[in-house]
């Protein structure tokens, strides 16, 4: 294997510290040496590969100033301690307290969502389950999904937004209108749709009027 100069390799390092970020071409240029070369290098060193941009940036371990989440972006360059964004995805929604939306993780690592979570359907580590018509996911450890759900629940609850006084008038004549109409019936009516009325905030309309009871949460 090609040896490169002690000294070149620490002034480098130098310039790389300053640079912040950089490509594989100017550190085989920068170093004088292969691809390969290279390549063995940034592996020895441990850099860090960019999750974004097809990963085309490298950084070294003493540049980065990772946030809670293990994530650091240096201008439009996302980088992750977690390894590629699959990985970093992976670890995000199973170290989260109640699951994540898409949009929840898309947030947290600055991507549009529909760039990538395609690739996670299926992904080791995690599941999704629609809740209240969005998708959510979830670890896939039992017990640590079981608190996340109720997580969710709690803070579902605790945010719910209160019907309006319009809206309580379409709950009511729909429960007077259909006998034994469902939680779910109820969301599916047209007139409901149109007030984009959350399922939530009707159950605990349903629960504080005590009219939940009359209201059966699935058809018999």
């Amino acid at each position: 294997m090609f040896k490169i100069d002690s000294e070149v390799i620490k002034k480098t390092r130098a310039i790389l510290k300053e640079e912040k970020v950089f490509t594989l071409d100017r550190l085989v240029l920068m170093l004088k040496c292969s691809v390969r070369t290279a390549q063995t290098k940034l592996k020895q060193w441990q850099a860090y590969t960019s999750y974004n941009q097809n990963g085309k940036y490298y950084t070294i371990p003493e540049i980065p100033h990772f946030d809670v989440n293990g994530l650091w972006r240096y201008e439009n360059k996302y980088f992750s301690k977690h390894g590629n964004l699959k990985k970093t995805v992976t670890y995000l929604i199973r170290t989260s307290e109640a699951g994540l939306s898409g949009d929840q993780i898309g947030k947290r690592v600055g991507l549009s969502p529909r760039s990538f979570l395609h690739h996670m359907s299926g992904s080791a580590g995690t599941q999704r389950e629609k809740k209240n018509g969005v998708y959510i996911y979830f670890s896939d450890d039992q017990d640590k999904y079981k608190q996340q759900v109720q997580n969710r629940m709690a803070a579902l609850i605790h945010t719910a937004k209160p019907l309006s006084d319009m809206d309580a008038v379409i709950i009511l004549t729909a429960l007077v209108k259909h006998h034994n109409i469902t939680i779910e019936d109820i969301m599916a009516l047209p007139e409901v749709n149109a007030r984009t009325i959350s399922c939530l905030s009707v159950r605990q309309f349903l629960e504080r009027h005590d009219l939940l009871k009359k209201t059966p949460v699935t058809k018999p």
